[in-house]
């Protein structure tokens, strides 16, 4: 088994492969793995001036930005996130971030808040494919709840294209296995505590496909004994009230797993049990009141 470690899209990344013996071809399958996780980090991370997110967030206010083929593919599956989550996952919304700084200790300014609501707003997004528009000045798109996970099914195609039948792709915890173990059995995945950052809640068997988990935990602030998550409801630029602590989802795709635990999360705890009950995902939920619950739990 071929292990290759590398840092990409913020965090620390392991590519597992097998391949019969030939440590070339698995090396060599590692390290186009480790190319096209790059790749997508120069297309579309938001910290670079020559993405394509970029470019987009450059022309908000002005002309439509024509986009190619994959980058549509990605809008495409962003607004369908946004129906789907009832306008609760939506693209635009990362410009919240300059209100809240969940390392600083300190809640925003309801003023900071309420000035960038006007910029946040899928539903305001000129999107006629593959022309894209951002109608006032000062919004963007942040396409960061989507790419990684893309990245995680993208590596899997490239291996998986060179031959590789027996691996694992794993991006900070975003996981696409290409299929078992050499010997046949499921990889064994160990889901974070919410609570508990050094512990595991559970363990999932994960033979092929997506496996992606979204927490509470990620960033958060806690002010007079009250914690406030990361995640922002776009329609008041606030936390979500009562969200669950934790979610995992088992998918054909990493991107399906991280969208579903992400939009999960954002519909706070009851509305977000009914989602994934309605779903009919394998999952795994950690309940507000850190409740262990799903399909997965058993």
């Amino acid at each position: 088994m071929l292990i290759h470690t590398f840092n990409a899209m913020g965090c620390a990344n392991e590519v597992q492969l097998h391949a019969a013996g030939d440590e070339r071809a698995a090396r060599a399958a590692a390290e186009a793995a480790d190319a096209e996780v790059r790749r997508l980090e120069r297309r579309y991370s938001r910290y670079r001036d020559d993405s394509v997110v970029a470019a987009i967030n450059r022309a908000a206010g002005g002309a439509a930005v024509e986009l190619d083929e994959e980058s549509a593919a990605l809008i495409d599956y962003a607004a369908v996130c946004f129906a789907e989550s009832g306008g609760l996952f939506d693209v635009t919304s990362g410009v919240l971030r300059r209100a809240w700084n969940f390392r600083s200790g300190r809640l925003p300014a309801p003023s900071a808040v309420e000035a960038l609501r006007p910029l946040v707003g899928w539903g305001e997004v000129e999107w006629q494919r593959p022309w894209l528009r951002l109608p006032r000045p000062g919004m963007e798109i942040d396409l960061g709840g989507v790419v990684k996970e893309y990245a995680a099914d993208r590596a899997a195609a490239v291996c998986r294209g060179l031959g590789i039948e027996h691996g694992l792709i794993n991006l900070g915890g975003d996981l696409h296995a290409l299929g078992p173990r050499p010997d046949g059995t499921p990889w064994a995945v160990g889901i974070r505590h919410p609570r508990r950052p050094d512990g595991c809640i559970a363990s999932v068997a994960l033979r092929r496909g997506g496996l992606a988990s979204s927490g509470d935990y990620e960033r958060y602030l806690e002010v007079d004994g009250r914690r406030y998550s990361h995640l922002l409801d776009p329609a008041t630029g606030w936390p979500v009230e009562r969200p669950m602590q934790a979610v995992t989802v088992l998918a054909d795709a990493c991107l399906i797993a991280g969208s579903a635990s992400t939009i999960a999360l954002l519909k706070g705890n009851d509305a977000g049990r009914t989602f994934l009950d309605d779903l009919g995902l394998p999952h795994l939920r950690v309940t507000a009141d850190g409740r262990l619950e799903g399909p997965l739990a058993g």
